[in-house]
């Protein structure tokens, strides 16, 4: 069935319409731009409350997402309410929040209101008790297998560089160091995508959040660093900073974490932030080669520059940054997708001073 995009539309419609929410004598879907994930959306036509959702039985558990929903909306978190789903054939029927995306209302008059509602949307999230049954655990070997995405996809397979064995001990000694601040912090309730992509802008209120279904409780800068390090929208490193240390300063005050000093905070941050883009370079090359997502490419200067601007500022990455720089950094200059990833990246306040 997950071949067969014809049936699966057709399935789906056909289940969508049997519910007391839907108008059978007048709807339809309308197929919605798909995301990273293998997950495809609907909206329902004549019904701009609601969307149909398939997701992937073999990849995708929509118990995972019901659960996590309801878990999120008990703690006073705008998620999508889920009128209807079928976990075998791996169809939801939603609440629909609109196309509004942060990454498109974001401007540089608006960015401190709306990131304000963001973080304190991610402080209620941070705050809410752990659940064992409903989250795993972000731990070494979850961290460790996303690091090994870049190697792989990006530097083998995308570059077409093979690795010496001394190149692949060094990033093994990089991935334990990363491994180590990571599991060294706080642990708490981690979305895992919470960005400009996944909170949907509303007139009124905390934005709503989606896309929650591969939450971990895990460190605490996890979050913030997608928000903040966002792949693909950039904010200057002075104001970015600035809001990270407010916030970690916010959740010790707020009992989440003990007060830190802010110099602590940050380099936790900036550790997560190179794990999370090393991953991300992986994923995005994956997209690309395995699932024909080519439109992600564009975003890797971005992601890159985010990468070497971490293995610059601190002087244990020095070999990391070098070997990117001599080595990896020529091959991507032959890619038809890079620019120059010192500047890569849009950035509102950028074109706000033009």
């Amino acid at each position: 069935m997950a071949e067969n995009t014809e049936a699966i539309e057709t399935a789906l419609s056909q289940w969508a319409g049997q519910s007391e929410r839907v108008d059978s004598s007048n709807y339809g879907l309308q197929a919605l731009s798909g995301d990273a994930s293998r997950r495809r959306y609907f909206q329902l036509i004549n019904h701009p409350d609601l969307l149909a959702v398939y997701a992937p039985p073999t990849t995708d558990d929509p118990q995972i997402f019901v659960d996590i929903a309801h878990y999120l909306r008990e703690q006073g978190i705008h998620a999508p309410r889920v009128f209807e789903f079928d976990s075998e054939r791996g169809f939801l029927l939603i609440e629909n929040f609109g196309d509004d995306l942060y990454l498109s209302a974001l401007n540089a008059d608006n960015v401190e209101t709306l990131y304000g509602e963001a973080l304190l949307t991610l402080l209620r999230m941070q705050q809410s008790p752990a659940d064992s049954k409903l989250l795993g655990q972000y731990d070494a070997d979850k961290l460790r297998a996303e690091m090994e995405l870049f190697p792989h996809w990006f530097v083998q397979r995308l570059l077409g560089y093979t690795l010496a064995d001394t190149e692949r001990e060094m990033l093994d000694n990089l991935f334990t160091s990363l491994i180590g601040s990571a599991l060294e912090q706080p642990q708490v309730f981690v979305h895992r995508d919470f960005h400009s992509r996944n909170l949907i802008h509303r007139k009124v209120g905390p934005p709503g959040v989606i896309d929650f279904q591969d939450a971990q409780w895990g460190p605490v800068t996890y979050d913030l660093v997608s928000l903040l390090k966002d792949c693909y929208i950039r904010w200057p490193r002075h104001l970015v900073q600035r809001w990270a240390a407010a916030y970690g300063s916010m959740i010790g005050s707020a009992g989440i974490i003990k007060p830190v000093a802010t110099e602590q905070f940050l380099r936790w941050f900036d550790f997560m932030g190179l794990q999370r883009h090393l991953k991300v370079l992986g994923i995005f090359a994956r997209l690309f080669l395995r699932d024909n997502k080519s439109n992600y490419l564009k975003d890797l200067p971005l992601v890159m520059r985010y990468t070497l601007e971490v293995a610059d500022q601190y002087p244990e990455f020095d070999q990391f940054s070098q070997w990117f720089k001599t080595i990896l950094l020529p091959a991507c200059e032959q890619q038809s997708w890079y620019e120059d990833y010192q500047t890569a990246g849009y950035s509102p306040m950028i074109e706000a001073e033009k």
